[in-house]
């Protein structure tokens, strides 16, 4: 028993070392999009919307082609009295004979040959829903490709504040132990210690904080790319984030130009989604205006029926017979029926059209405000860079003048609190410019 047993325990530990030796999964910006975009319950859903739509559409433009069918039925009726006339030859011919079992069958034939456009207009009306939907779908994909790139600057950023907080915990570290040698040989009271130690544990404390975030912050991004929890993911860094504080801010927004505009409202596809319903509405307003009109409906048939009781005289035999004609149905008195479906129609359309000036007002706002932001995230950078650049100086001469002995303890404590808070600015301001660059490219449809 101990020997299956210990073979099994050698395969477990053997997976979970070939799983420990698994390499992360790499991604840049662009491939979490891909995946998030292809993970999508979302977007499955529009599609199967837009799916709908589109059949919706087919049964509309099916209403106006002929609808061909084949009936049959049984029926069972009461006895009659036999009818007939003396013949000539002094025989008896029966007319109307007692048949009570009657069974039928036929082909039928229904088309509309004219209904005052009102097929025409579901039809170019369904169409105008598929597109519609079909932009809705693209407007989801580009609200998702933006909020998966706020949740990879969100991780990127957690981490780098984690590494930020890390390495001042390593120079606080160090200059730890510098104070208590110092300590040992009576050159610093007690309290310098305490002091240090104090901000050691308070360093530690953003350390833990930090790393939450950025576990955080990751299992939400794992869910947008439809990745499982459990899989090792290493983030390429886009934008400078992470990396070195020399490296130079990205240009400046231009102002907002009337072509920037125009070109936000062409490429949104929310605007385009109106439009589409606008059309889509329009269709339906002739579609019921349309109800006043007469409907001309071609209609036929091919019967086979025992007795087929178009055929004189009755006989119990199968006959068949056929029938073609045209009928016109036009509706002089129906209560309003057609008016309020026209002003309903009518209605829903100035809607959609009140949500269309709605949209071209605030998009212009919308497109401003992500300029304005993009230009104070932009810079931001070059001041933040500014701060880190000063701080990691003055930090530099504070330590060497307290190595010199002309510096106390609480400068170089302050010196490392100003180096820490400016290179958190530094990574911030980095992922905020990030992410104000992907809401303008947002606003802009692009």
């Amino acid at each position: 028993m101990k020997r299956p047993f210990s073979v099994l325990l050698l395969l477990l530990l053997a997976a979970n070392a070939a799983s420990a030796q698994a390499p992360p999964l790499r991604l840049t910006l662009d491939e979490a999009v891909a995946r998030g975009i292809e993970a999508s319950h979302r977007l499955e859903e529009l599609t199967a919307r837009q799916d709908a739509a589109q059949a919706i559409e087919d049964q509309r433009a099916a209403a106006e082609r002929p609808q061909l069918a084949a009936l049959a039925g049984y029926t069972r009726i009461n006895h009659v009295e036999e009818f007939g006339v003396p013949s000539a030859g002094g025989g008896f011919r029966l007319i109307y004979p007692d048949l009570p079992n009657r069974t039928q069958s036929r082909i039928d034939l229904q088309w509309p040959i004219y209904t005052g456009g009102r097929l025409n207009a579901l039809t170019r009306a369904a169409g105008a829903e598929v597109d519609a939907a079909g932009q809705d779908r693209d407007a989801a994909r580009a609200d998702l490709k933006l909020e998966i790139t706020r949740s990879f600057l969100a991780v990127l950023t957690a981490r780098a504040a984690a590494d930020v907080v890390g390495q001042a915990l390593e120079r606080t570290s160090a200059h730890l132990t510098d104070v208590r040698n110092q300590l040992s040989v009576g050159l610093v009271p007690p309290s310098d210690v305490l002091t240090i130690e104090a901000q050691q544990a308070h360093q530690r404390m953003l350390s833990i904080e930090a790393e939450t975030i950025s576990e955080t912050t990751m299992a939400e991004f794992k869910r947008l790319v439809g990745l499982d929890q459990e899989v090792t993911l290493e983030l390429i860094p886009t934008g400078g984030i992470g990396g070195t504080v020399t490296q130079p801010a990205p240009a400046a927004t231009p102002a907002p130009t009337k072509a920037v505009m125009d070109e936000a409202r062409a490429n949104r596809p929310e605007r385009k989604s109106l439009l589409f319903r606008i059309n889509a509405a329009e269709e339906r307003v002739t579609a019921a205006s349309a109800g006043s009109l007469p409907v001309l409906t071609a209609i036929g048939g091919y019967d086979v029926s025992r007795p087929n009781l178009k055929i004189f005289p009755i006989q119990d035999k199968w006959t068949p017979s056929w029938d073609i004609g045209v009928n016109v149905r036009w509706s002089f008195l129906d209560g309003g029926r057609v008016r309020a479906e026209t002003a309903e129609a009518a209605a829903n359309r100035r809607a959609v059209d009140a949500r269309l000036r709605d949209f071209d007002a605030s998009v212009e706002v919308e497109v401003r405000q992500r300029m304005a932001e993009l230009t104070s995230a932009t810079a931001a950078i070059e001041a933040a860079g500014v701060g880190v650049r000063s701080a990691a100086e003055a930090r530099r001469v504070i330590a060497e003048r307290f190595s010199a002995g002309v510096a106390t303890n609480m400068d170089v404590l302050d010196a490392q609190t100003a180096l820490l808070q400016a290179e958190l600015d530094l990574t911030r301001a980095r992922a905020s410019a990030e992410l104000a660059r992907a809401r303008l490219q947002r606003a802009l449809g692009r």
